[in-house]
């Protein structure tokens, strides 16, 4: 789920930095446990301060490949502010009160302050001993999500075990030694956005100060600017890792990071990409005249169909039958779509019959939908006779009807089947390996949308806009990230059985990427037979975790790779 850190700049970055953080920067008797409720409302000085930060060490072990690797794992918060808050000490006496500011006057230039800050808990794993090492941020999306997917299924040391493609029986779940962690590659850092896990946000307007595509960002900026200088990590390698919403999360934050804080980055890793929310599949018949969420989605429905024996014909091959059903999405579709009305009967029927064989939908369903259905639509449709809705994270994934006469399905069976499994596992790891979250509460997911704002400050614009005629689109802030750091390398990753975020809209996105065509080459892509959480299936988790390990080494600068990466090229 962002203030600048005392002007910190690259200026100031040393030698490049070692893995095990400096012992006076993770010391105990720098870690002040929170304040007492009556010390948090009145502080000294009579400030407003909710929060101090928190720091639990522990040591561990995994193995990967084989290779036993040592750590030093620190779960704690840092705290972080919203934008044109001031870090400069003032002198109440000596400035006036501002009755017209945001805060309503008071003692001098610290009313002018925003009061709302946010409590960011993290889990940072440092691999003890060895050579210099490259750090990666990880998030999840939501928004409102906490990282506790990315966590405990994908690259942390101990991995919660579930079922491939149904529900996971209830507890006592398996926790074990994630073969897969990324530890051998990089130290990672896996950040609760504010509000979410174990983070928490105070303070006045504190929704409006956290909860929105760009102070989100800021956040995210400010936290990891205060993390390099905490942990003396100014000078390593740096990665972001977002997967979901954390995709357009990484697009506005590597731009914040590189244009405004000099912060350059080595790689962003995408995992289920949408940086353009006009494209998406869900509700796009609130938006007539714009077909190309339809388009984009088609072979997803190909691939679930086919993976639920729902096509009508014979298809040995899943990649072939992709590439076919995108020729015809951007190609004879594309133009019955554009059509409209002005669309003959015959060609209608034509068309109707081609999504038929794509699809396994009904031709009369199809033309009764004009030839476009969205997410919601196909997932309640496409295992109608069976009485079953199809996921929406993963179409893999199946569960019974909650209303079988509803329009589009009102639940994603693949959520349910994983999402006990994942909370039981965090909260008891957290609290008996990491030895944090005592009294405290852990928020899975938290419900945001009421509050949160997509509106956003493209790169250029002097302020951002009052209102916006068109959904959010990153796009140019990823490509200015690119422009600005000529030498950013992107990796995307995405799943077949997604239809959230279907692969085929990643890339259709980085193809119309606003950057010169010299920078298209530092994109690769890569796809998994798996669906959001491409980690959910053993196979494709150690494809990921290969595949993100050697764009690691590759594009760290420690001169630890050898090999070029393919680009566009199909992972399996």
């Amino acid at each position: 789920m962002r203030q600048m850190i005392m002007g910190a700049c690259l200026a100031a970055a040393l030698a490049l930095t070692w893995s095990a953080p400096l012992a006076a920067a993770v010391s105990a008797s720098d870690s002040p446990d929170k304040k007492s409720s009556s010390d948090t409302d009145k502080p000294d000085g009579g400030k407003f301060e909710p929060f101090k930060p928190e720091e639990k060490l522990s040591n561990g072990t995994v193995t990967v490949g084989g290779q036993a690797i040592s750590y030093q794992a620190i779960a704690g918060t840092l705290i972080v502010h919203p934008k044109d808050w001031d870090d400069v000490a003032h002198d109440p006496k000596a400035e006036k009160p501002d009755k017209d500011s945001p805060s309503g006057g008071g003692d001098g230039a610290d009313a002018k302050n925003p009061t709302a800050e946010a409590s960011m808990f993290y889990v940072a794993y440092f691999k003890s001993g060895g050579g210099p090492r490259p750090v990666t941020f990880f998030y999840n999306g939501g928004p409102g999500s906490s990282t506790m997917w990315l966590h405990m299924g994908a690259f942390g040391p101990r991995r919660i075990v579930t079922a491939t493609d149904a529900h996971t029986p209830a507890a006592p779940y398996s926790l074990v030694n994630n073969a897969f962690s990324l530890l051998d590659a990089t130290d990672m850092v896996f950040i609760d956005a504010p509000g979410t896990g174990f983070s928490r946000i105070a303070g006045k307007d504190k929704e409006k100060a956290f909860y929105g595509l760009d102070p989100d960002a800021y956040a995210f900026a400010e936290f990891i600017s205060g993390f390099l200088s905490k942990y003396g990590r100014w000078n390593s390698p740096k990665y972001l890792f977002g997967e979901s919403y954390g995709t357009p999360r990484s697009a506005v934050l590597v731009n914040e990071l590189e244009s405004n804080r000099s912060i350059d980055f080595n790689g962003v890793i995408l995992l289920s990409q949408i940086l353009n929310f006009d494209l998406s599949p869900d509700g796009p018949t609130g938006n007539p005249g714009v077909d190309l969420p339809y388009q984009l989605s088609l072979p997803t429905y190909a691939a679930s169909a086919w993976y639920h024996h729902k096509l009508p014909g014979e298809h040995n091959n899943l990649e072939a039958l992709l590439q076919e059903v995108e020729q015809f999405a951007l190609g004879d579709y594309a133009r019955a779509l554009a059509a409209g009305s002005e669309l003959s009967t015959a060609e209608r029927g034509a068309i109707a019959d081609k999504l038929h064989q794509y699809t396994g939908l009904p031709v009369e369903y199809i033309l009764k939908a004009d030839l476009r259905i969205d997410g919601g639509e196909f997932r309640q449709t496409l295992q109608a006779a069976d009485s079953m809705t199809t996921g929406r994270l993963d179409t893999r994934f199946s569960g019974p009807d909650l209303d079988p006469l509803a329009q589009r399905a009102q639940d994603d069976p693949q959520a349910s089947a994983l999402s006990s499994a994942y909370v039981s596992a965090f909260n008891e790891y957290a609290r008996k390996e990491l030895h944090y979250g005592e009294g405290k509460a852990f928020k899975p997911r938290i419900p945001v949308f009421m509050n949160w704002t997509f509106q956003h400050q493209l790169p250029g614009q002097p302020q951002r806009p009052a209102s916006s005629r068109q959904g959010a689109n990153v796009l140019p802030d990823l490509a200015n990230a690119m422009k600005l750091n000529p030498n950013l390398k992107v990796q995307l990753n995405a799943g077949y059985f997604d239809l959230a975020t279907p692969f085929f809209q990643g890339i259709y996105e980085m193809h119309h990427l606003p950057i010169p065509a010299s920078l298209q080459s530092n994109i690769e892509f890569k796809f998994y037979d798996s669906g959001h959480m491409v980690y959910a299936k053993d196979s494709s988790l150690k494809m990921l975790h290969d595949n993100v390990g050697e764009f690691i080494r590759r594009t760290s600068n420690l001169g630890s790779s050898e090999g070029t990466a393919k680009k566009g090229a199909r992972a399996q």
